[in-house]
């Protein structure tokens, strides 16, 4: 699956997993649900996602912590949000 037909989906896909479901439903607009799919992964993916939630909520310390848990570097300052939540999703897809 593609990056763009992943957000155009009118769900997350069913073999999505959670770290993707968590992205899907952030770009939906439902940072709780979101936050919620990306606890429920407990490996790498789900510390990436997490990272991402919580960059995208501000908390900064917060993400710092799940990036060094999911053994992923902080993105550059110049690096937005929605360009960081594509990279991470084309990652997980296998879309890059």
């Amino acid at each position: 699956m593609s990056f763009a037909e992943f957000l155009a989906a009118a769900a997350p896909p069913a073999d999505a997993g959670p770290a993707l479901a968590a992205l899907w439903h952030e770009a939906h607009g439902d940072w709780a649900r979101a936050h919620a799919c990306a606890q429920a992964d407990e490996g790498a993916a789900g510390s990436w996602v997490h990272a991402y939630l919580h960059r995208r909520e501000g908390d900064t310390a917060n993400a710092r912590y799940w990036y060094a848990r999911a053994g992923q570097p902080p993105p550059p300052a110049n690096v937005t949000l929605d360009a960081e939540r594509e990279a991470i999703a084309r990652a997980l897809l296998g879309d890059a």
